[in-house]
């Protein structure tokens, strides 16, 4: 079984930079591409940034050319860097597969707030 364990939320004010981090543990599946996903108060989770096995990296509209993915597959580790953060962007962070591929349980997630 694999637990998943996001870090490095917090508050920030608008135009500043995170990055999350996403621990896994257990028996993790190599070739599955690893994603960070959102849910912001009274929204449905959405997707946000995905990165396959070989390196390709996609992202949802909202964060393009603001957030980048990246993964560290000999660490079973993921990270998401944020930069130039709006308030929209605050939500409950959260890692898992990229979507296309079977999901793992979901973790605590991490709280990341956009606010001045």
């Amino acid at each position: 079984q694999v637990q998943l364990v996001e870090s490095g939320g917090g508050l920030v004010q608008p135009g500043g930079s995170l990055t999350l981090s996403c621990a896994a543990s257990g028996t993790l599946v190599s070739r599955y591409g690893r994603g960070w996903y959102r849910q912001a108060p009274g929204k449905q989770r959405e997707w946000v940034a995905g990165i396959e096995s070989g390196g390709t990296t996609r992202y949802a509209d909202s964060v393009k050319g603001r957030f980048g993915i990246s993964r560290d597959n000999a660490k079973n580790m993921a990270y998401l860097q944020m930069n130039s953060l709006k308030s929209e962007d605050t939500a409950v962070y959260y890692c898992n597969t990229a979507p296309g591929w079977p999901l793992y349980r979901w973790g605590q997630g991490t709280q990341v707030t956009v606010s001045s």
